[in-house]
């Protein structure tokens, strides 16, 4: 007997709202956009109130710089542990935990009466929220499409950089006007007020994800991907994203100092920082398309050849009107590095593996911005100048650029799975 047209027609909803590729994947795609540019303040507010830190606290460059290094280690750590929530229960609990986790942060930490307790909760709550909105959100809506995963992925991972876009000058802004302890405070409110709502759109699992789980040996996933283990691929994977990001932190990181130190101001900085995350925007989107055609591994070499160039370029030119053009050309040259991490692993790993490996090769990206933001400061206050730690992230970079060539003279195609 024939199935009543009710049926027929809720099965047709269903797939056409939990399939990859379907308008509800888009308008998902979206929602987790704005949650990860929301949730992304915990990497980037720190940076912008490093010389308000420094001074009230009365410490070095280099202890400053901590409460990030600290932020970025526990957001790395954060960001595997919060992966495997997300295999294993959906995206919806970690985000909304760690939205909580991080109006907590912030609040705590607007109230520290010494450094160490503002590292304290910089690193333990902020970081480990803040996780929540990065690799595993990364890692979910890369299942969630298929034939344009490398501009979806592009799309997500824009949000770091559109929270480093926007955040930087209303931080900025908020703490001339008002202190860092006022801004701190309001931040906690903004953040479980509009994440928390944000969150129940992504409440529907993967359908790829469950698929793969109820058929686990559906898919033609070769066990020794690129010649490797996958063990040996995957550490592979988390060297190079250590090293590009050492590179990559330079600028970041120590852009608002730099600016501060050669007389342009903080307030320079902070758009020169603004100006460099809102390029790697429009770097992501265009890397997400050059993916889809040519694949993660050359887009990877590509990215990274790019970023060398231009650390190379901030050697020479140190004027304010360089430091803009620098800024920008940095955000076009490196903003596809990262996302390229994420979609290889979707290339050469099974599907049900997305969460933990992304979150572990990302980890290693946020571990190289900790180790990299603290030696470029570490070398300042040896030096008394930038110059070194530039040449420093150079050497990092060319690591990055060497792994990128030895991947892509492996032998091996991607895989793809057939369900």
């Amino acid at each position: 007997m024939p199935e009543p047209a009710i049926d027929v027609g809720s099965r047709a909803e269903t797939a056409s709202r939990g399939t990859p590729e379907s308008a509800y994947a888009w308008t998902r795609l979206f929602a987790a956009l704005l949650l990860s540019a929301i949730g992304g303040v915990g990497m980037w507010s720190v940076i912008v109130a490093l010389p308000a830190v420094q001074a009230e606290f009365g410490v070095a460059r280099s202890a400053a710089s901590l409460p990030y290094t600290v932020t970025m280690i526990c957001f790395g750590f954060g960001g595997i542990l919060m992966g495997r929530l997300t295999d294993r229960f959906g995206i919806v609990a970690p985000v909304a935990g760690g939205t909580i986790l991080l109006g907590l942060g912030y609040a705590v930490a607007s109230q520290a009466t010494g450094l160490w307790q503002f590292i304290l909760a910089q690193g333990l709550l902020v970081g480990v929220a803040s996780s929540a909105t990065f690799a595993p959100i990364i890692a979910d809506t890369s299942l969630w499409f298929t034939r344009h995963r490398g501009m979806a992925v592009a799309v997500i991972s824009s949000g770091s950089y559109l929270a480093g876009t926007v955040w930087p000058p209303v931080v900025q802004h908020f703490i001339q006007s008002g202190g860092w302890r006022r801004t701190y405070l309001g931040i906690a409110v903004f953040c479980v007020a509009t994440m928390l709502p944000l969150a129940l759109v992504l409440r529907r699992r993967s359908p790829l994800a469950a698929t793969t789980s109820a058929t686990p040996h559906l898919g033609a996933w070769s066990p020794r991907p690129l010649g490797m283990s996958p063990a040996a691929l995957q550490t592979v994977l988390v060297i190079a994203g250590l090293s590009c990001c050492v590179a990559m932190s330079m600028p970041q990181v120590h852009i608002v100092a730099y600016s501060g130190d050669l007389g342009h101001g903080a307030a320079r900085g902070a758009q020169m920082l603004a100006l460099m995350l809102g390029a790697g925007v429009v770097s992501r989107l265009a890397s997400g398309w050059i993916c889809d055609r040519i694949g993660g591994r050359r887009t990877l070499l590509l990215g990274s050849t790019l970023q060398a160039l231009a650390l190379v370029l901030f050697l020479p030119f140190d004027g304010l009107a360089s430091l803009y053009i620098l800024s920008a050309l940095f955000g076009l040259f490196q903003g596809g590095i990262v996302p390229a991490y994420a979609v290889i692993i979707r290339e050469f790993f099974p599907p049900e593996e997305a969460g933990v490996r992304v979150a572990t090769v990302l980890m290693a990206t946020v571990f190289g911005m900790a180790l990299g933001g603290w030696m470029s400061g570490m070398v300042f206050d040896l030096t008394g100048s930038y110059q070194t730690a530039f040449l420093n992230g150079i050497l990092w970079n060319l690591l990055n650029i060497g792994i990128a060539i030895g991947l892509l003279r492996r032998p091996g195609r991607p895989a793809y799975s057939t369900g």
